[in-house]
Parts: structure tokens; C-alpha cells; sequence
């Protein structure tokens, strides 16, 4: 009888653990911007534990303390992207990057604009929290937040109140890698 008492008066104290562990906002213990800096090759951005995407901006800067395409030195983001690693010494991913901006775009001569797109930041509008990301582009007062989901990322960009609002998505895009086949048709 002892041991059974003993055994009920653990599992009520596991259980009052467990339920004051679970009540309490852990998330509010973890600094995604840990590693980001130096040698730490992380990335700040929004992923989940074994999630197929791990979204975060790409600063475009080459160099070994880049290889998780973003470093905290930095102050310069070129877009956003659905793939990286973080904390491997060796850049990859990357592919495909988004990126948001206020631009009049009226020819085809135009589009060259569109090449070596990017904006300025500052670490001050710069939030990350466990699965959730959001910086102000400063050049083009533009609001950036990432999210995932096991299997998705979502961006939502909001933009100052313009006719001139695009977002350049780079399919060339990557780390290490060169595109090695493209095409484009026009209809």
C-alpha cells in the first residue's frame, strides 16, 4: 500500500509539473539571433524542429561568416528565402529568393533596375521569435514577417501606400550553386 501511495503521489507531482511547464511561454527563453554573428554561420529566420523550410533574409554578402546567407555585422538584406542551414561551416540552399520593393517598372529596358535588388536595415526593427521573423526595409519603408509551418513558409510584406509595390522573385538564385539551365518566354 505504501508503494502505491508513493507511486499516485509522484504522478501527481509529474503532473503539476508538466501542467505549470506547459502554461508557462517558453519561447520567450529563445534568441533566434544566437550563432548569427562572428563564426556562427545560423540564420535568425522562421523554421520549426524537422520543418521542410527554414525561411530568413539573405544579406548576399559572399565569405565564410555568410555561409548561412545572413551574418548580424551586416546591414544590407537582398530578399528572403525558403532554404538554409544553419551552423554547418558550408554555404548551400537559398533557392529561390523573394524580394519586396517599391519600383516603377514601365519596359522591359526597365527590369534592369530589378538586378541587385536590396535594402537597407537596422537591428532596432528587426524581431525573431521562434517560428516568426520580421524586419522593416528601410529604402523602401517596406514591413517583412516570415512564418512557417512543418511543411510551408508564408511572407507578408506590407507596403507604404504606392502604385509602385512589386515583389522580384530571383529563380536563379543560391548560395555556392550557378543556375545551370533557364529559360524565359514571353507570351
Amino acid at each position: 500500500m505504501k508503494i502505491l501511495n508513493n507511486m499516485t503521489l509522484f504522478l501527481i507531482l509529474l503532473f503539476m509539473v508538466s501542467t505549470n511547464i506547459n502554461s508557462q511561454d517558453i519561447n520567450k527563453n529563445v534568441d533566434p539571433f544566437i550563432g548569427t554573428d562572428i563564426h556562427g554561420h545560423a540564420f535568425p529566420g522562421a523554421t520549426l524542429p524537422f520543418g521542410m523550410v527554414q525561411l530568413s533574409p539573405d544579406n548576399g554578402t559572399a565569405g565564410w561568416d555568410w555561409c548561412s546567407g545572413y551574418n548580424y555585422s551586416d546591414s544590407v538584406i537582398i530578399g528572403f528565402s525558403h532554404t538554409h542551414l544553419s551552423g554547418t561551416g558550408i554555404g548551400d540552399l537559398l533557392d529561390i529568393l523573394f524580394m519586396p520593393a517599391v519600383l516603377s517598372i514601365n519596359t522591359d529596358a526597365d527590369s534592369s533596375k530589378l538586378i541587385n535588388l536590396h535594402s537597407s536595415f537596422s537591428h532596432k526593427n528587426e524581431t525573431a521569435n521562434p517560428g516568426y521573423y520580421s524586419v522593416l526595409l528601410d529604402t523602401y519603408n517596406i514591413k517583412a514577417e516570415l512564418t512557417a509551418t512543418k511543411r510551408a513558409g508564408f511572407q507578408r510584406y506590407t507596403f507604404p501606400k504606392t502604385k509602385d509595390a512589386i515583389v522580384v522573385l530571383n529563380l536563379g538564385h543560391s548560395l555556392n550553386d550557378d543556375t545551370t539551365t533557364g529559360s524565359y518566354k514571353d507570351n
